[in-house]
């Protein structure tokens, strides 16, 4: 206790030190700091920092019950610690890095959320659900990721920007064998089909179903790496799948699917949508 009382001792007497400078440059590195959160809350390595917060907690904690054997763990992989910080984050800080070679640096962290995610219009998921089951009628194998909260702009890079209205005819015409677009995925962001032939990571996962192909593991894949929430059409039996959080669930109704692309749009309704699906279906493709 005697940490926190000179702790707070010493606070003090800065505090009555503080000069006009000093409450400018707290303001500025608050905003700063506000606007590095809000936008690392949009990538993967919000989970990563969220554990890094949670042991610096475990530290303060040692330190006020002078738990030695901690603090000399804690600060002898300080050093380790800032490596493993630069490799968790370095997608995050190249991406950081590029935008600030190509002067976008500003409109990344301050314009961080502006992007249109407010999720599927009644008309889009109508389109969408028709386009889906047309194309599992006709056994037309599909991919198709729908962004939610987490970027994955760097999976919109690798294909071909389309920034099209969502419709049933435009997903059939670009699944149909033989056409141009028909390998990879669609990703759509918003309202809009941004890109195609975009390709995906595909899940190492062992526990999967051994059947499933690349299309499958690559709708998992990228339901590892980020919040979205991916459909697949299998070209063998026409089935309708969906992926998301590192689950799949296959053979789904297109009344389920319109359910959970509509509980898409609730945040409070998110969780219980997903859900209501009930077990992983282990069913063969």
């Amino acid at each position: 206790m005697e940490v926190i009382k000179t702790f707070f001792s010493e606070y003090y007497v800065r505090l009555e030190k503080l000069k006009a400078t000093d409450l400018i440059e707290i303001l500025i590195i608050a905003v700063v700091i506000y606007y590095f959160l809000r936008w690392i809350k949009t990538t993967n390595a919000w989970a990563v920092l969220k554990g890094l917060i949670f042991l610096l907690l475990f530290w303060f904690i040692a330190s006020i019950f002078h738990l030695n054997a901690i603090l000399w763990i804690f600060v002898n992989a300080v050093g380790v610690g800032i490596t493993a910080i630069i490799i968790l984050f370095q997608p995050e800080l190249r991406k950081v890095l590029e935008q600030l070679g190509q002067k976008e640096i500003v409109p990344s962290f301050f314009g961080a959320g502006t992007d249109d995610k407010s999720g599927l219009s009644d008309r889009d998921i109508e389109e969408l659900v028709r386009g889906i089951y047309t194309m599992a009628k006709e056994k037309t194998g599909a991919l198709i990721v729908i962004e939610q909260q987490i970027d994955i702009q760097r999976y919109i890079d690798t294909g071909i920007v389309l920034d099209a209205d969502i419709s049933s005819g435009l997903l059939i015409s670009i699944f149909e064998e033989g056409r141009p677009l028909h390998d990879g995925a669609v990703i759509i962001r918003g309202k809009k089909i941004v890109a195609a032939t975009c390709y995906l990571p595909l899940s190492n996962n062992m526990q999967l179903s051994k059947d499933m192909g690349t299309r499958h593991r690559a709708a998992v894949g990228v339901s590892e790496e980020s919040d979205s929430f991916t459909i697949i059409v299998s070209e063998e039996t026409g089935k309708v799948s969906i992926a998301k959080g590192g689950e799949i669930i296959r053979g789904i109704s297109g009344d389920l699917l319109k359910e959970q692309l509509y509980g898409m749009r609730k945040p409070e309704e998110k969780k219980k949508g997903w859900f209501l699906l009930g077990k992983k279906d282990k069913r063969a493709d």
